[in-house]
């Protein structure tokens, strides 16, 4: 299947983006069990319930999820502090400093959120509906796994849009900081970024991000419009399903202490596999 056959004429903004994301075909939700973008489930797709999660409970699932990043701190100046993960009226949502007066490790200076999926996942649909903080943090849904000799990443949401000059950015990346021999045999870090233009305010509301990964391909879709494709040639190690906020100075995305009260809403995190 061609990215090119769901192209709509797009317009190629001035802003070093490669392409613009059109809404004219997005789908509506007719079946909470299949993919937004596959409602008619043309793809054979199983949802897998035990890994998936609706946030509808007091607490975080810690059978599914560790409420926190049990191996990195943070990048400086916000560190990952549980209590800025909650549950609420049916939602993730993670917010910024209500570590209180606790005093923070040297080098930074503000808190926010963090959580990993406990199960690694090899190939599959992955799903969520996310409300992005209108702060300046990035507010993120990706998948790693660093180990040794083996560290891979797909970016599905890696966005900044409390950040004014980036509201209609719609960034994706997918990485490999390392593989083994008879994994590609990569020694040094390469990344496949593009960045595209969304037709909307990226924080104004709720969107729900997608990402089918195979080992042939993977391709990125935004309430259900596919607007990346990228062939799977090194992205066959079993992932990590993560959830945060965190400063990046590359997005601009630093703290600003008259913005606190962002907040980044997730809905429901659901992942299916293919019918064998």
């Amino acid at each position: 299947m061609s990215l090119s056959s769901y192209s709509q004429d797009l317009t190629i903004p001035p802003k070093k983006y490669v392409d613009s994301v059109s809404l004219v075909k997005r789908p509506k939700r007719l079946n909470n069990k299949l993919p937004l973008s596959d409602q008619k489930n043309k793809e054979k797709w199983k949802l897998n319930k035990a890994a998936s999660d609706e946030f509808d409970k007091k607490e975080l699932n810690e059978v599914l999820w560790y409420p926190n990043n049990p191996k990195w701190k943070g990048r400086p100046p916000t560190y990952f502090h549980g209590s800025n993960v909650s549950l609420e009226n049916g939602e993730l949502v993670i917010r910024v400093n209500k570590h209180g007066k606790e005093n923070l490790p040297e080098k930074f200076t503000h808190s926010t959120g963090f959580i990993k999926s406990k199960q690694k996942f090899l190939y599959g649909y992955f799903e969520a509906e996310l409300k992005l903080m209108d702060a300046p943090w990035v507010s993120g849904f990706w998948m790693t796994n660093v180990s040794r000799d083996w560290w891979t990443e797909i970016d599905i949401c890696e966005n900044a849009p409390g950040v004014p000059y980036n509201k209609h950015d719609l960034n994706s990346n997918i990485h490999v900081f390392k593989a083994p021999k008879d994994k590609g045999d990569v020694k040094k870090h390469f990344s496949r970024t593009k960045k595209y233009y969304f037709p909307e305010e990226l924080q104004a509301g709720y969107h729900t991000w997608g990402l089918e990964w195979t080992p042939e391909f993977i391709r990125f879709y935004i309430d259900g419009v596919l607007f990346r494709e990228a062939k799977n040639t090194h992205w066959h190690q079993p992932l990590e399903v993560n959830f945060n906020c965190e400063s990046n100075k590359w997005f601009g995305a630093l703290p600003d202490n008259n913005r606190l009260n962002g907040e980044y809403h997730v809905k429901y995190f659901r992942v299916w596999k293919l019918k064998k």
